[in-house]
């Protein structure tokens, strides 16, 4: 249980970044994951009166305010569209649609969870977040630096031509998964993340070539085999390490063959 002494909303991301540069002081966004820890907070911070709610989609790219719901991109249309649904089979099985109604796109990523659903697709796409004093950084680098006192503003998923794929394996629908897998092709290359190691999600790219732009069963279970030796697995109550990079392979060899991951 946490105790809050003070609540402010926002007027600006000045202020909310000026008060955030306290240590007792929180962003509270969907106020999902952090009201499950313990301790004081001095000021919690929100940030729903910002207009950092909404997705705007142009020719090239869309932008995702950090106070986006799941909800609202699991449904998104044209997100789906893009990503061969890849959007809403990563983000249904998140709890449940009430939970998805109030947890936050920013939320979910400044938080670096290793079961992310939400950082192992977004690790796939050609996808950079926008922080309010560093800049706009790719996803992949957000992910690998410390967390620090500044803001998420935006999630910015550039319009590519390629395919994306996305798949999970859970114990029982709405669980926590015991692995996730992202495949996509785009700029002559193939990329695979895979999350729920269970560490936070890494991301493997092609660069030997071992994939053709459409692969074979053969060239898919040699790049899956590759994707598993490179990457470090552990073990918690859902899975060994040896069960999930066993689980990576079939996982990946699917995606890539086309007989699993996302659809309609």
């Amino acid at each position: 249980m946490i105790t809050i002494k003070e609540y402010i909303k926002a007027e600006s991301l000045e202020q909310a970044y000026e008060l955030n540069q306290k240590k007792k002081n929180k962003i509270i966004g969907g106020m999902l994951w952090l009201k499950m820890g313990s301790g004081m907070i001095d000021t919690a911070i929100d940030l729903c009166g910002l207009g950092l709610d909404k997705t705007d989609e142009t020719e090239n790219e869309f932008i995702i305010g950090a106070m986006t719901t799941l909800r609202t991109l699991e449904t998104h249309e044209g997100l789906n569209e893009y990503t061969n649904y890849a959007f809403k089979r990563a983000f249904e099985n998140i709890v449940g649609v009430q939970f998805r109604n109030l947890a936050t796109i920013g939320g979910s990523l400044w938080g670096r969870y290793g079961f992310s659903d939400v950082l192992t697709l977004l690790m796939s796409l050609d996808c950079s977040v926008e922080l309010y004093k560093g800049g706009i950084v790719p996803i992949a680098q957000f992910a690998s630096m410390k967390p620090d006192r500044d803001i998420i503003v935006r999630i910015i998923i550039k319009k590519v031509k390629g395919s994306f794929t996305y798949s999970d394996m859970r114990i029982q629908s709405t669980d926590f998964p015991v692995l996730n897998c992202a495949v996509s092709y785009f700029d002559e290359m193939w990329r695979c993340s895979v999350g729920a190691r269970p560490h936070k999600a890494v991301l493997i790219k092609d660069e030997n070539m071992i994939l053709s732009e459409k692969p074979t069963a053969e060239q898919a279970e040699a790049f899956a085999k590759t994707v598993a030796e490179k990457v470090s697995f552990g073990s918690n109550m859902r899975g060994s390490a040896q069960y999930r990079k066993r689980l990576a392979e079939v996982l990946i060899t699917r995606l890539l063959t086309g007989n699993g991951g996302s659809e309609q």
